[in-house]
């Protein structure tokens, strides 16, 4: 199986797990305070990574071919804690002040921070059809994000949710400077580094922790929604990119809704069905997109020419885009060698 294949279940499993987040957290928030809860959501994530990891090391002795994290990591390591601090502390505020299904599909502005922020700060391209699925995306959650449509009135939550949701862009991109190190460090680092903040943040601000059955629960639910996606977008995100990675998101919001519709027995509101629609479309769009793998290869090729008997030879290298799909590998380039040839 490619690694390409291999990329792209991680990349699945990581939006399926952080699907039951909004609606189960929704749950919970009835009985847990949102600071409390963001932190134990990372903290259930950093633990139960950290068990496996104790586990893996046990049976493995030790060895693992990914390096471990070093002092040049820290810029991205210290971004990556902090804004895992600051986003689900913005979601769980606004998810109490919001539907479960809008929070679910607000939450696929992530992809569009995600892109914008790959592109503009860290060169990553973007496909015309990855923009399309953008516009849609983003006028999809302009369009859940107003209370009351006929008086343009803002909804607090659904801002918060989105605020969140950049939060993350950036944090994805931070990780994805730390994606061929060792994945179990990372999500520990991220799971308690974060809790931990959270935990102190919510103190400072005066919340209580919750009745003593509801902490086992947070901290599985972040076990699961948080530690395994996490897990495994990072291991998807090594190969795919950040972009390609958070695109595979968008199937989160249609999964996350239909546990709220379930779990919660929400009436959806009337501007749900057209922004359902909107993100569907572009949903579709970033599937099809991230069907092909784009990337930059360097190529070396010798040239030879044969003057008065005596023969020359020249080096070239150049760098070309290879796009692979997941049935196969083209190759889409073209060589300009006969003026290169001429200076030999």
């Amino acid at each position: 199986m490619s690694k390409g294949i291999i990329a792209t279940i991680y990349a699945i499993l990581a939006a399926i797990f952080y699907a039951i987040n909004i609606p189960f957290a929704k749950t919970l928030l009835q009985n847990v305070e949102p600071t409390i809860m963001a932190a134990l959501l990372y903290l259930g994530a950093g633990l139960g990574i950290a068990l496996i990891y104790l586990f893996s090391l046990t049976r493995n002795t030790g060895k693992h071919s990914a390096p471990g994290l070093n002092k040049d990591d820290l810029p991205y390591v210290s971004g990556m804690i902090i804004l895992d601090i600051l986003a689900p502390i913005a979601l769980m505020l606004g998810l109490a002040h919001t539907a479960a299904a809008n929070a679910s599909l607000l939450n696929n502005f992530e992809i569009v921070a995600t892109s914008l922020i790959a592109l503009c700060i860290f060169k990553e391209s973007i496909s015309a059809r990855l923009w399309h699925a953008i516009v849609l995306v983003t006028l999809s959650s302009i369009l859940l994000s107003f209370e009351d449509i006929s008086s343009f009135n803002f909804s607090w939550g659904s801002l918060l949710v989105l605020l969140a949701a950049v939060f993350w862009g950036f944090e994805n991109n931070c990780t994805k400077m730390l994606a061929s190190k060792n994945t179990y460090e990372i999500v520990i680092l991220k799971g308690l580094g974060s809790g931990l903040g959270a935990l102190f943040i919510s103190l400072i601000i005066g919340e209580t922790l919750p009745p003593a059955q509801y902490i086992p629960l947070s901290l599985l639910l972040g076990f699961i929604a948080y530690g395994l996606s996490i897990f495994c977008y990072i291991k998807a995100q090594n190969v795919l990119g950040a972009a390609k990675t958070s695109a595979y998101y968008a199937i989160t919001p249609f999964i996350g809704a239909f546990f709220s519709f379930i779990l919660l027995h929400e009436t959806p509101a009337p501007n749900y069905l057209p922004a359902l629609l909107l993100m569907l479309a572009g949903t579709i769009l970033i599937i099809l997109d991230t069907l092909s793998i784009t990337h930059n290869h360097t190529h070396i090729h010798k040239l030879t020419k044969t003057l008065n008997g005596i023969t020359y030879s020249q080096t070239i290298r150049h760098k070309h885009i290879h796009s692979h799909s997941l049935s196969g590998h083209k190759h889409n380039h073209q060589h300009k060698l006969a003026a290169l040839s001429k200076q030999i």
